[in-house]
């Protein structure tokens, strides 16, 4: 069984991304268990890539930050590598086709194996395109994350069925970002996903207040904040250790909170 899994076993999951080497190789590994310690129950982490497609203007400039702070895929191997040696917390990358493309794909989750990477998320690889990755993945224990969006209505069965790991909902169409509403129907988009798997569903894009995240939690498995964060990052650059804590702390109590009231 997935690793992954251990992020749902105690009830809703928060799920808290960080761009590797933003602002600094250095901090990543220090984000990444200050999020575990306050909270998240399953950490993602960006590979930089100079043409993020799928994300807004803060993660987009976490990316360009982290690149020209000398981010690359084996440092930021190595920052898995030392979180790893502190914590057992699933830790997925999400990164672009190009990065492991040319990595190539065995070497690649060969490597994820060898360091602790549980799984990892390819937006812009077509779930058509996925059946060599994600046999590769497999037989190194690596899961390949499939999202499901707002458009996917026609797909979800094929997709719930060969998912592993988690599925990632997306909230809304369009990139990355804080959004003050989310008007998806969510709730019937979830049902769709649950009448086809039973593997966990988390809901991203757009969810930046214990508030959203709550209701959220209400009908989702795992809530994924991502920009909220990297924008606290951008904030305070090597001092924002305690003040990702901070957020997280109640961001997962709002999550806890809500996920109680149905049991």
């Amino acid at each position: 069984m997935s690793n992954i899994s251990q992020a749902f076993k105690n009830g809703k999951a928060f799920i808290a991304f960080v761009t590797a080497g933003d602002p600094s190789i250095e901090k990543s590994a220090e984000f990444i268990l200050e999020l575990a310690h306050s909270g998240a129950d399953l950490v993602e982490i960006g590979i930089p890539f100079s043409d993020p497609i799928a994300e807004g203007a803060v993660i987009q400039h976490a990316n360009i930050r982290a690149l020209k702070a000398g981010a690359t895929i084996e440092r930021i191997f190595g920052v898995v590598e030392s979180a790893r040696r502190e914590s057992a917390v699933p830790l997925v990358f999400l990164t672009y086709l190009n990065p492991v493309f040319r990595y190539g794909y065995r070497a690649f989750f060969e490597r994820c194996a060898h360091v602790g990477v549980d799984g990892i998320i390819i937006p812009d690889l077509p779930f058509e395109e996925q059946d060599e990755a994600r046999l590769i993945a497999r037989e190194h224990g690596v899961d390949l994350i499939s999202l499901i969006a707002p458009t996917s209505e026609q797909r979800i069965k094929q997709i719930a069925r060969a998912a592993s790991g988690f599925l990632y909902i997306v909230s809304s169409l369009g990139v990355t970002g804080i959004r003050g509403e989310i008007t998806t129907d969510l709730s019937a988009l979830l049902a769709s996903v649950k009448a086809e798997t039973s593997l966990p569903a988390a809901v991203g894009f757009g969810i930046h207040t214990p508030e959203q995240a709550a209701d959220i939690a209400r009908i989702a498995d795992g809530v994924i904040v991502g920009s909220a964060l990297v924008r606290i990052i951008e904030r305070y650059r090597e001092n924002a250790t305690p003040h990702l804590a901070a957020y997280a702390k109640a961001m997962k109590e709002a999550i806890t909170r809500a996920g109680a009231m149905l049991t």
